[in-house]
């Protein structure tokens, strides 16, 4: 790339490639724009840069384990659970971008080309009107400009392109979607989803949608993919391109239209605005290996560097017009961020069904989702929660007393199967709140010359009454169901292992209360578009991925349409 103003000038720079910014990607470059997309991690070519796919567990030098002087040198990372061996070169490692945390939080990051959509946990849920009216009807943030009539369209847009497996299952809290086949529930799973339906009428088990080729159709043909082996090991990149990524499907598709310019290793600095045209004009970037300062310019700029990260670069782009941050006008930006409370699981037994076992994998499970607080405020905590569900049967422990042929006469015995486990662990929806910020350490910076964000966030009340609800409602249906050695637990973690962090950036009516319109589009800066968990107003108890990924397509829909009638 030649250093003149006409090679550094394009018609839209997306910042970020991950989940949104794949899209922002695709959608820009189909519609005939050029893009440049800055990327500030290294490039990762789908198949070709995914190291560990194949490698059997006897490969790898710490059998899966990380090893002890590297997650003792990155708390925060090696508390995730993919985290390991296998797929740690995916994660940017404390030490590699460190962050002021005021209060405890594991910041999970993954800086490439294709960002977390390699480890993503790909469940994904669309929202409900439920979920769009919550703050309006329960009295907490914002209200949201959007409806669920608003986004059902692009959900359909995304998921067909995507492909998720999934039942129609006819719930108003959980709108159905463009499904492939689901996978197959175990016995268990089935008998407590029939259970349930029977006992509580306003509560259902269902089988939890994923991300995953059960049918591959003509446009993921298209792509290269091909249908999920269910290896389970998803994390280090599917070489079948089984579930969705952005490596596999969004950025070659962007590139093949010829109007995408991917430029890896590039460190976002602030976005360019401009006093005098009243807009932003462009990006300035550090080059992460030169530590050269680059501007590029466009006329319209998508903001998808991940939540937190996002709130880091609008912050960080003051100017004489926006002092303390792109369109901060209302001094809002940074706050009422939110997360998923991850800390609650229950466990049990069941002895039924000693006819059948499990065999082979499969990469989802079943899913309750949120039953509180629907039609009525009926707790003492605001909104709710949704849940995993999980039952499997493996042989018992092997007995592993004795020494030399005792021993190995042990281990070779044939294996007893041991009784059914279940298991739930609680996704519950958390409260915008003032007090849960970020904002920019004033001395401490990073090596490429931005400052560290500072990140306070903690629970409250809300989720601590909402964890009680979940144990007892689970402790009764578990019981009821006929299942034994019933046990709860609270891992007390710290947020940001959920790794959905939402908000700092929020969507809403008006500019006195939230940063961004219906449009995804700041409302004191037009040419510059939100669309990843930053823009979110609150949280609902649904994985967050799916509604990026349509709230991007819908946007970049609107942008383009503005720049054509000149408008931007």
């Amino acid at each position: 790339m030649g250093d003149t103003l006409n090679s550094r000038t394009f018609d839209a720079i997306v910042i970020g490639s991950g989940m949104s910014g794949g899209w922002a990607a695709k959608e820009l470059c189909e519609k005939g724009l050029k893009t440049l997309v800055l990327e500030r991690g290294r490039d990762v070519k789908h198949i070709k840069d995914y190291p560990t796919t194949n490698m059997y567990p006897w490969e790898f030098k710490h059998r899966g384990q990380v090893p002890y002087e590297i997650e003792k040198a990155n708390p925060s990372v090696s508390r995730c659970y993919a985290f390991r061996e296998d797929a740690m070169h995916f994660f940017v490692k404390d030490t590699d971008h460190p962050y002021v945390q005021d209060k405890p939080f594991d910041w999970i990051r993954g800086y490439q080309v294709g960002g977390k959509s390699i480890m993503w946990a790909r469940q994904t849920q669309r929202w409900s009107d439920f979920d769009f009216e919550g703050p309006l009807r329960d009295g907490f943030a914002v209200d949201w400009p959007i409806r669920y009539n608003d986004l059902s369209p692009w959900y359909s847009y995304v998921e067909r392109f995507a492909g998720i497996s999934g039942n129609k299952d006819g719930l108003p809290n959980l709108p159905d979607g463009e499904f492939l086949p689901p996978m197959e529930l175990s016995c268990v799973e089935n008998y407590f989803k029939n259970f349930v339906s029977e006992k509580y009428k306003d509560r259902h088990v269902i089988y939890a949608r994923c991300a995953h080729l059960t049918e591959p159709q003509p446009i993921h043909i298209e792509q290269g993919r091909g249908q999920c082996q269910k290896r389970n090991l998803c994390q280090r990149g599917c070489p079948f391109g089984g579930y969705y990524n952005t490596n596999s499907t969004t950025i070659p598709f962007a590139e093949k239209t010829g109007n995408m310019t991917l430029r890896p290793f590039s460190v976002v600095h602030s976005v360019i605005y401009d006093d005098n045209k009243v807009k932003a004009t462009g990006v300035r970037v550090i080059d992460s290996k030169t530590k050269e300062t680059i501007d590029f310019f466009a006329k319209v700029i998508f903001v998808n560097a991940g939540s937190f990260n996002t709130n880091l670069i609008l912050l960080n782009s003051i100017s004489s017009h926006f002092p303390i941050g792109l369109g901060n006008e209302n001094g809002l930006m940074g706050k009422f961020v939110a997360f998923h409370n991850y800390r609650a699981r229950i466990t049990a037994s069941y002895d039924g069904f000693k006819e059948f076992t499990t065999d082979g994998r499969r990469p989802t499970s079943a899913y309750i989702p949120r039953f509180r607080n629907l039609f009525r405020q009926e707790t003492d905590f605001l909104r709710g929660y949704a849940s995993t569900f999980s039952a499997g049967r493996g042989n018992k422990l092997a007995d592993t007393r004795g020494f030399g042929e005792s021993l190995k006469n042990s281990l070779s015995a044939k294996q007893e199967l041991d009784v059914w486990h279940v298991g739930s662990q609680m996704m519950g929806e958390t409260i915008p709140k003032e007090t849960n910020h970020l904002a920019l350490d004033t001395d401490k910076k990073d090596e490429w010359g931005v400052p560290l964000l500072k990140i306070s966030i903690s629970y409250d009340n809300n989720e601590d009454m909402m964890i009680k609800d979940f144990f007892e409602q689970m402790t009764e249906m578990y019981t009821d169901a006929g299942f034994k050695d019933i046990k709860t637990s609270d891992s007390k973690q710290a947020p940001g292992l959920d790794i959905h962090e939402m908000g700092g950036v929020r969507m809403g009516h008006d500019s006195k209360s939230s940063l961004l319109n219906k449009w995804n589009q700041m409302h004191a800066c037009q040419n510059v578009f939100v669309t990843d968990g930053s823009c979110m107003t609150s949280t609902s108890t649904q994985n967050p991925s799916l509604t990026y990924m349509a709230l991007t397509a819908r946007a970049v829909d609107y942008a383009v349409s503005k720049m054509k009638r000149n408008e931007l």
